[in-house]
This record gives C-alpha cells, structure tokens and sequence, in this order.
C-alpha cells in the first residue's frame, strides 16, 4: 500500500514548500501597526497574499492587521494564515481526490474536484473563521503557543458541498460515532504526528457544514487550504481542515494527538453550548464552538480625538452562531455604556457591523470600550477566564484615546 508521502506526491506539481516563495516582506512604520500588534514594525507577505502581521515562519502564522476588518468581508489576500505543520504542499487541482471510507460507511468512493463541483448541490454562507488561540497573547500569566494578537480571525463568504450529502453517497452505518478528518500537509519529521481532526456525527451531518473550494468568489488560497477545506460555521479554526484529502467515518473517537491531548479546555468552566461527548475527559474536553466577541476596528490605542467634534466607533461583533443581539459601547472605561447602532446582518455565522458616535467634552485620556451579547444572552466578560493553552480570550476589549 502506498505511504502518504507517495500519495501527495501524485496531487502535487513542483512540490513547493513553505520555504522558497514564502515572504515578501514590507516595512512600515510601527505606529501603522494595529492595536496589540506594537512590537511588530515588520509586515510581510506571504505569496499571493497582501502585508500581514508575522506570527511565525515555518509552519506560517500571519494575522490580518486590525483596520482590515473595517469591512465586513475580509479579502483573501488580507486573510490570517494558520498551520500547523511545516511541509505544505501547493497541489494540483486536476490531481486532486477526496477519499471517502472509514469503518462506519458501506460505500467508500474517491471524488476529483470536476466530480464534487458537478454532482453535489452547491451552497454559499457567509462565516466567521476564528483560530482557538485568538488573541492569546494577552493572557495573564503569559502562555505558550502562536502569540496571535486580534487578527487571527476573518469573516468570507463559502461556497462548497454539504459534508452530509457527500457522507450520504458512502452511506453511514448506524454505528458511526465521529467523522474524521485529514489534510495534505505533513510535518517536517516523521514523528510529527499528523495533523487529524474529528466531529461529532451531529455537527458533521449538519446543513451549514461545508466541503468548500471557493472564497468571497474565488478558488480558495494556496495559504487557505486550495483546493478544498472543511468550513465547521460557528466552531473554533482548528476543525476547518485545509487542502482536504480523506474522511473517515468511524465508530469510536479519534485519539490523535490533535483531538485527545491539543485543543482541550478545562470541563465545566466556559459557557458552551455545544458538547462533544465522545471526546470529553475526566477533567478536560474538546474546544468546540465560538464565544461572543467583538472588535474597535478604526480607532487606534493613543489615537487623538478632537475636544468637542463628534468622534464614530467602528467595529464587528462575532459568536458562534446564534447572532448578536446588541453591542454596548463605553467612552469613560466601563462605569456608563450606550447601545450602538447594528448594521444590517449577513447571517448568523458572520461578523455583525456596529457603529457609535460620541462627542469627548473633556480634555485627558480617556478609555472606549465595546462589548457585545448574543442572542442567548451570552455577553463578553471583562476578566479572563485563564486557561493554559490561552483559548477563549474574548474579553472586552479597551482602548485608550487622547482628547485635545
């Protein structure tokens, strides 16, 4: 049976890695830089791909600077990078194929991209892809990990195929538990455990659970999974599987080092609604899905702000799903807050546009702040709720502004 490695090779054309074509770098001045971003004075960009805030080389972890999300939409060449694994091949679409098994169908099947384009229904929505480590540079004590400060999220519309209509072809037996997923990339040593990640049956048969090949209407980016990711709308990044190559459905959880050791969250200890049964521990479980957040997007930390002439927030607001129901905005550091004005949406899983416009009537420092609640009542908390791999930081976030 061939290895993975001569399987890639065969979806692969000049086999190039991270490392030849990777940066382009541009130099900015660092006050240009985002807020949370201040000791970076260097943006640089990945091939294809417009200045972003480097997180990491190799494996590449960029994040889109803060003004981008101005926009609802996020352009793809402004779209935070995350991988994992360094070797990440630039594959071929015609060379492509999606292998279909595991213990729990009756059907194993292989598709070309022509073939999932062709014979299952398409759809488009628009989501929120959020890395789990979002913002953990902020956590108090420090953590390890990628220090990601508030870009490594974004916001595009996908187009793809239903996971459950593709899952329906290879027929599910009654006994499948988990559906497993597996991407091109691979690490620099052998030893290096892949990259597999899992869904509960629910979460995979669920209708805005996608196979997609095109964002914000285009092919998908080589540094975004080409040709084909999962998109999981509403739940962390670390399950959108990129350059997708199998799925397994299988009968017992999935006991990778990616799903049983990284990307746990201490039990009992975050408002999630969403459970992951199969892949709970005694003290310990799966992250699962998005927790209410939101973003000042056109204000900068130690920004000036004219005394008496009316000043607008921006920003986005984001959950996992059940769609923000109001952001409160504060311009003395939290003791009043005034409701902003939301914008029309674009569905639940998408960022939510919000605006507030308040006019300083004195002169000093002063701190604005934003926070948002979801339409479970759920509401951004103003301490963080630590954990040791820095998830779910979505504390309400402050800016301090010069008043003159």
């Amino acid at each position: 049976m061939p290895n993975r490695r001569t399987f890639l090779k065969v979806l692969v054309s000049g086999f190039t890695m991270t490392g030849p074509d990777l940066l382009t770098p541009r130099f900015l001045h660092a006050g240009e830089l985002p807020s949370g971003a201040a000791e970076s004075t260097v943006r640089e960009a990945l091939s294809g791909k417009g200045p972003l805030i480097k997180r990491t080389f190799r494996p590449p972890n960029f994040e889109t600077p803060v003004e981008v999300f101005k926009d609802v939409v996020t352009p793809n060449r402004r779209f935070f990078v995350r991988w994992h694994l360094a070797n990440i091949p630039r594959l071929v679409a015609e060379n492509w194929r999606l292998k279909v098994g595991g213990d729990s169908v009756a059907h194993p099947f292989e598709l070309s991209l022509n073939q999932l384009k062709r014979e299952f229904a398409p759809v488009e929505l628009m989501a929120v892809c959020q890395c789990a480590g979002h913002r953990r540079r902020f956590s108090e004590p420090h953590v390890p990990g990628v220090q990601w400060g508030n870009g490594a999220v974004g916001n595009a519309r996908w187009k793809g195929v239903r996971l459950k209509d593709v899952l329906a072809r290879a027929g599910l037996r009654p006994d499948a538990l988990e559906v497993v997923f597996d991407g091109a990339d691979y690490g620099a040593i052998d030893r290096t455990p892949d990259f597999v990640k899992s869904l509960p049956l629910w979460k995979a048969l669920d209708e805005n659970t996608l196979i997609a090949y095109q964002m914000n209407g285009e092919d998908l980016p080589h540094w975004n999974g080409f040709p084909v990711r999962l998109v999981v709308p509403g739940w962390a990044g670390t399950y959108w599987t990129k350059q997708l190559i199998a799925i397994r459905a299988m009968p017992k959880p999935e006991k990778g080092f990616w799903m049983n050791t990284a990307y746990r969250i201490p039990a009992g200890k975050f408002p999630v609604t969403d459970r992951f049964l199969s892949q709970k521990g005694e003290a310990d479980t799966a992250i699962t899905e998005i927790l209410v957040n939101s973003l000042i997007t056109n204000i900068e930390e130690g920004q000036h702000c004219p005394l008496g002439r009316p000043v607008m927030v921006k920003g986005v607001a984001w959950d996992g799903g059940h769609g923000i129901r109001s952001v409160e905005v504060s311009v003395d550091g939290g003791k009043a807050w005034q409701e902003a004005k939301l914008e029309p949406h674009q569905g639940r899983f998408s960022f939510r546009a919000w605006h507030y416009t308040f006019t300083p009537s004195r002169t000093g420092k002063q701190v604005l702040m934003a926070k948002a609640t979801d339409g479970r009542g759920s509401t951004q908390p103003f301490e963080l709720i630590f954990n040791p791999a820095g998830y779910y930081n979505n504390v309400v976030q402050g800016i301090t502004v010069e008043v003159a």
